[in-house]
């Protein structure tokens, strides 16, 4: 999980192979998931570009949800509460509840929570194959670009150094297999984002290894559809240039030169996940006399804002005083700027039972708020191309996949999209991706929605 701060409050803020399904009524699981959702033909893809990030919204892509059940061995991860590990009544760490419409039998998985009519509430797990494929297929329908798979560098690599081979490592590398397929699947695009979130200075160098493995063993950069920039693959490094971490510039200025240079793994687009206020180096950025080398030596950069501001207006002063600035910095020193933007924020559920300000809750505005910061980015910021957190962050409640507006009942409490569509923000993402891309102006107002609502609940 990335460390935020809301409200500058201080708080701390992704193989082919096919997931072991436990339960007797999923013993076709190889059978079925070989029928992939929604089948199209290589003719019928509408492909993306995958030379260029100009005129994308790329979306950050978790793929962290497991269950009991899946086969993962990873008990409830992520959907779980942070303090008890439990998932049950009055014990959850997601904020909204997914929407299964149209979803197979084997991407549903019982829980202990109840809808208003008895029935039991059912999840998703990240391990399942056709639910990843199923994700890409909305991003195509709804023209979303693609994402950024999200590779925790804690779960990848070991404390001594050099790269885990555990189930949880193990699992991480299935997701984004099955990222890998989607794209190609739904003429997507993919990259792979390491979040360098708790790693310690002696265990950053363990990043190259991991990186080998994905490019000399699965040969990820020969995917067709891996996202490029400028004549080279892309790879981004979340959580550079902040304070109070372990490892500084010292760790991250070899990891990048090896990135940049090396005969084998190397020539990549370097995209850094930076604090908000990196240029100015307060709050929770480092100092920027110290970063400096660093931040010059990568390509984009993308500051992190989810949770540090709310409302509209807050939204249009960010891109005019920081987001402007931040963008006038990339274009004089011949960098990209990839601004992020965020649907709202809440995470009631997750922080229960801690001191980290369970109640902290920004309003998505029905899509007004994430629409404020798309059109102040573009047309205030200059912004050409946009970083969508997240596609699937239940935890926080950043998502913009469908999610339900008839969650279960009980201890505790979930969030809707207040009777919208349940795909609401991903029509409203692939909108902003169509004035992206110059297909239509940008404006204050949200668009409006002529076409028919697909079927949901």
């Amino acid at each position: 999980m990335k460390f935020k701060s809301v409200f500058n409050l201080g708080l701390t803020a992704a193989c082919a192979s096919v997931s072991v399904i436990t339960s007797c009524d999923r013993a076709a699981q190889d059978t079925v998931e070989a029928r992939q959702p929604e089948q199209a033909t290589e003719s019928d893809i509408p492909r993306v570009d995958a030379s260029t990030l100009e005129g994308k919204v790329m979306c950050g892509y978790q793929g962290w949800f497991r269950t009991p059940d899946d086969g993962e061995n990873l008990n409830w991860k992520h959907y779980r509460n942070q303090t008890t590990g439990r998932f049950r009544p009055g014990e959850a760490g997601i904020e909204f509840w997914p929407d299964l419409t149209g979803f197979g039998d084997h991407e549903r998985f019982d829980t202990e929570f109840r809808h208003a009519d008895g029935s039991v509430a059912q999840v998703f797990s990240s391990a399942v194959r056709d639910t990843v494929v199923r994700h890409f297929q909305w991003m195509r329908e709804y023209g979303i670009d693609g994402v950024f798979v999200q590779r925790f560098a804690t779960e990848v690599t070991l404390p001594s150094g050099g790269r885990a081979d555990t189930e949880e490592a193990r699992s991480v590398t299935k997701v984004l297999e099955h990222c890998r397929i989607g794209a190609e699947q739904h003429g997507r695009t993919y990259a792979v984002m390491y979040d360098l979130t708790s790693m310690s200075a002696a265990r950053i160098a363990a990043v190259k290894d991991d990186w080998r493995f994905l490019v000399k063993e699965l040969g990820i950069l020969k995917d067709p559809s891996y996202q490029r920039h400028d004549g080279r693959p892309v790879l981004a490094l979340w959580g550079v240039g902040f304070r109070d971490r372990d490892y500084g510039p010292a760790e991250i200025e070899p990891l990048m030169d090896f990135l940049k240079n090396d005969p084998e793994c190397g020539g990549l687009t370097i995209m850094l996940g930076t604090p908000t206020h990196w240029r100015a180096g307060d709050r929770d950025a480092g100092p920027y006399a110290s970063w400096e080398k660093i931040y010059k030596t990568a390509d984009i950069i993308s500051p992190w804002t989810v949770g540090r501001f709310g409302g509209v207006q807050e939204a249009r002063r960010y891109a005019a005083e920081i987001a402007k600035p931040d963008h006038e910095w990339c274009v004089t020193h011949d960098k990209q700027h990839m601004p992020v933007v965020f649907p709202g924020f809440s995470w009631s559920n997750l922080k229960k039972g801690t001191n980290e300000n369970p109640d902290a809750f920004i309003d998505r505005l029905g899509g007004r708020f994430l629409w404020s910061q798309y059109d102040a980015l573009a047309r205030t910021a200059g912004a050409t191309m946009i970083y969508q957190a997240m596609f699937d962050e239940l935890d926080e409640g950043t998502h913009i996949f469908k999610s339900t507006n008839h969650p279960p009942v009980g201890e505790s409490r979930f969030l809707t999209y207040e009777g919208l569509p349940t795909d609401h923000y991903l029509w409203l993402v692939g909108e902003a991706a169509r004035r992206l891309r110059g297909e239509a102006p940008f404006t204050s107002d949200l668009p409006v929605r002529t076409e028919p609502v697909p079927a949901s609940e």
